[in-house]
């Protein structure tokens, strides 16, 4: 099958802690003033993503992993997950501070929800002045010293703030505790789970009036307690290069800041590629079709391409591929 670069329609999800920059730097078509998520790329059930070009539009992206799995995952990726689409790609804007959270780790995960982990990546797009990112401890903390700050809601005096800006980068391994702070605009690129342990919510209440619910006591095992520098990624981000980012065993991610046209040979990637624009815009193509996208875009390559092109004259690309 003959299967060119996908666009997909974004899935937007009204968050309590959303704003409005998904729409006025991304161009969005947002319906309220608290969307907080666009999920770009999910086959996560409920939210799968549509086809949105060409001949297969209107199809889901996972029908069309279950008519052509090798040809559209690679058939190394299809051996490891089979028919689940292992990435799930998001747009994220926080008006206000995320909940502080966690997730747990593949074999947790497995145990407790029949779920993968989730491993996530950061990419900050947009933040405003003074804006923050909650990111582990600032010290290492036992068990008992982290429940007892739970009780006594001393829990953010333990926690390590970091301070962002606009191509700042961090990787979230599981049990690590996080939390994206007001006045950020980020991509985020992450294992398919939708599993999260919710620790603290500022004691805030939904529209209804009620406090939203948190899993402690589910945390308690999940949570990496000790302080460890490892979350801030250092990259090269030479023009016109492929400069890696972070290379783990769920997926890898490089950076493309592209001054001019660009080829790259992927015959023997055996495995999608997906672009996120994070700024200007390209036109992606392989040997089946091309696809045009901008900043706050994603497209979704098929692993039987073999070479592809990028025609740009400013285009800044995430490049994420199993």
């Amino acid at each position: 099958m003959n299967l060119y670069p996908l666009k997909f329609n974004p899935i937007l999800k009204e968050r309590l802690w959303g704003g409005t920059k998904l729409k006025d730097v991304l161009g969005k078509p947002i319906e309220n003033d608290i969307t907080g998520e666009s999920w770009e790329l999910s086959a996560v059930k409920g939210d799968v993503s549509i086809v949105a070009n060409g001949d297969f539009t209107g199809t889901s992206l996972q029908e069309l992993i279950n008519k052509y799995p090798e040809e559209l995952l690679g058939k190394s990726v299809y051996s490891r997950f089979g028919k689940e689409f292992p990435i799930l790609i998001k747009f994220i804007d926080a008006k206000q501070d995320l909940s502080i959270q966690l997730h747990p780790n593949d074999e947790l995960a497995k145990k407790r929800h029949d779920s993968f982990g989730k491993t996530e990546m950061w990419y900050i797009m947009d933040a405003d002045k003074g804006a923050e990112l909650i990111v582990g401890f600032n010290k290492d903390v036992t068990k008992e010293e982290y429940a007892k700050s739970i009780e006594d809601d001393t829990l953010l005096d333990l926690l390590n703030y970091e301070s962002v800006k606009e191509g700042d980068t961090f990787f979230i391994n599981t049990g690590k505790m996080h939390a994206i702070g007001a006045g950020v605009l980020l991509a985020e690129i992450q294992q398919t789970s939708d599993i999260t342990y919710r620790v603290f919510d500022f004691n805030r209440r939904d529209k209804d009036g009620n406090l939203r619910e948190l899993h402690t006591d589910l945390a308690l095992d999940a949570i990496d307690y000790t302080k460890k520098d490892d979350f801030k990624v250092k990259y090269s981000d030479n023009l016109d290069s492929v400069n890696t980012m972070v290379s783990c065993p769920y997926f890898n991610t490089n950076i493309l800041n592209l001054t001019k046209n660009m080829e790259l040979d992927v015959e023997k990637r055996d495995s999608f590629t997906i672009f996120m624009c994070v700024g200007g815009q390209a036109t992606i193509s392989n040997e089946y079709g091309s696809v045009s996208i901008r900043k706050g875009e994603t497209t979704l390559v098929p692993a039987q391409s073999k070479n592809l092109n990028i025609i740009t004259t400013s285009a800044k690309l995430l490049e994420v591929t199993i």
